[in-house]
């Protein structure tokens, strides 16, 4: 797909389809992991101290170092491991030693992509099924196994192609961010206090006064930011512009005001922590937000199966 075929619109929408579909599904499992162990107390100064490091995370690795600086490093319009890998080897030239340095480099570099190919898509699909059992403890029983049946079914079309029905991945997906934000929106106007987490200073003190802590919180940090790696690797797909817009313009303010969302539920309703993200939703709301979920994590997890048969392929 090319930007002289496509307008920015198109490429826009194409971009929230591919790109963010990784990264937009991460509400639905990173900040309940936060205290899912056990081991980061729950209290109001923790809660606020993850969410400025979820936020700040977001902009320092998302907005400044892939928007801002790896997607400026492409190569003939191309991004991704192999593209950077090009760039690596002219640069080294003609010394060997160097170029056998960088091909280590690049191929655990795509090792780490594989690993996140395989972990990511069976976390997303139970993360979203789970939603059933907020709607029916009933429901708890069959979740494993509707979660299986939804991978069976996803890895079974690939071999028919995803061509028809790819078309209706970007407009899920900006019903998804819409519903991510809506949702996350009303409860930071019930405790706007939660807004307090913008301040880098949260981030900051708890990592310099509890550093056992915040390297244990820095595991939900880095889930929430999976997926983050697409917005190069798919840069040739779509271009430069169509992933900043959708970045700027919808993604980012979406998942920031979700997560805020969650945080000021917990702080009203700690027993919320267990599943956040649905229990943000009104009652009447709740199973098709468990359905649109699941088409998200399956739209995310058809992006990641791709781009693996395309890095494979590349290799």
């Amino acid at each position: 797909m090319s930007q002289h075929r496509s307008g920015l619109p198109a490429l826009t929408l194409g971009a929230l389809g591919v790109v963010y579909g990784d990264i937009g599904t991460s509400p639905l499992y990173a900040f309940k992991e936060v205290f899912a162990s056990g081991q980061v107390p729950f209290n109001t100064l923790n809660v606020l101290s993850a969410l400025s490091m979820f936020i700040w995370a977001l902009v320092f690795v998302v907005t400044f170092k892939y928007i801002g600086l790896i997607m400026r490093a492409d190569n003939g319009g191309e991004g991704g491991m192999m593209a950077l890998l090009a760039l690596a080897a002219r640069a080294v030239g003609d010394r060997p030693g160097l170029r056998a340095t960088m091909l280590a480099v690049g191929a655990f570099g795509v090792a780490l992509f594989f690993g996140d190919g395989v972990i990511t898509p069976a976390i997303s699909v139970l993360s979203a099924v789970e939603g059933l059992e907020v709607v029916t403890p009933a429901a708890k029983p069959f979740v494993m196994g509707i979660a299986l049946m939804v991978l069976a079914a996803l890895f079974l079309v690939q071999r028919r192609g995803t061509g028809n029905i790819g078309r209706y991945f970007g407009p899920i997906m900006i019903l998804w961010f819409l519903a991510l934000a809506v949702t996350g929106a009303v409860q930071i106007a019930r405790e706007p206090d939660v807004l307090r987490a913008f301040s880098p200073l949260y981030a900051v003190e708890f990592i310099g006064q509890h550093p056992h802590l915040a390297f244990l919180t820095l595991g939900a940090v880095f889930l929430c930011l999976t997926g983050a790696e697409a917005l190069y690797a798919d840069m040739g797909h779509f271009g430069k512009q169509p992933i900043r817009l959708a970045w700027f313009a919808l993604v980012m303010p979406a998942l920031v005001v979700n997560y805020l969302g969650q945080g000021a539920l917990v702080l009203q309703q700690p027993e919320a922590i267990a599943n956040p993200l649905y229990r943000l939703a009104p009652g009447w709301a709740l199973v098709p937000m468990v359905v649109l979920a699941t088409l998200a994590t399956v739209i995310a997890s058809q992006a990641l199966i791709s781009g693996a048969y395309s890095a494979a392929k590349q290799s």
